[in-house]
């Protein structure tokens, strides 16, 4: 049985090391790649200056091309900006969720414990107990004229 377990140990080793310089590889070709895109992009791009400065000459084509990417710049943080509100709220809710998750699981995890003890009956009743009686308080209560809990400070 232990020489069972050590063969499946290296195949899974051996798989684990291969996965690896698999992708050591795929990234090297993918940054090398965009490295190559990137000079491709820069050339594009002078050749697009030497066309306007012939065209338009050398004083204007480097305004233009200046302002053109000050205006990118620009707008690609706007970008940024606006959507960060976004990205807040989404990381909230996944934080939520995976709170919610966590202590979901935890509390399954601790239940039988609690349940075969009378201590542990109490312990879960009294927290019960407590959430059934607030959840009928929020029923019951009416909002206040600015749509605020009247119960509640702030």
């Amino acid at each position: 049985m232990a020489t069972l377990a050590s063969l499946l140990s290296a195949l899974a080793s051996g798989e684990a090391v291969s996965a690896v310089r698999r992708a050591r590889t795929t990234a090297i070709v993918y940054a090398l790649a965009a490295l190559a895109a990137l000079c491709g992009i820069g050339f594009l791009i002078g050749a697009a200056y030497i066309w306007a400065s012939i065209r338009y000459g050398s004083l204007t084509a480097a305004l233009g091309f200046g302002i053109g990417f000050l205006v990118l710049a620009g707008l690609l943080v706007l970008i940024h900006q606006l959507s960060a509100k976004a990205r807040a709220r989404r990381r909230a809710a996944r934080r939520n969720a995976d709170l919610k998750a966590l202590g979901l699981t935890a509390a399954l995890a601790v239940l039988p414990s609690l349940l075969k003890s009378k201590a542990g009956m109490g312990a879960l009743l009294g927290p019960a107990a407590a959430l059934v009686a607030y959840a009928i308080y929020r029923e019951n209560t009416k909002p206040g004229p600015d749509g605020r809990d009247p119960g509640a400070e702030g």
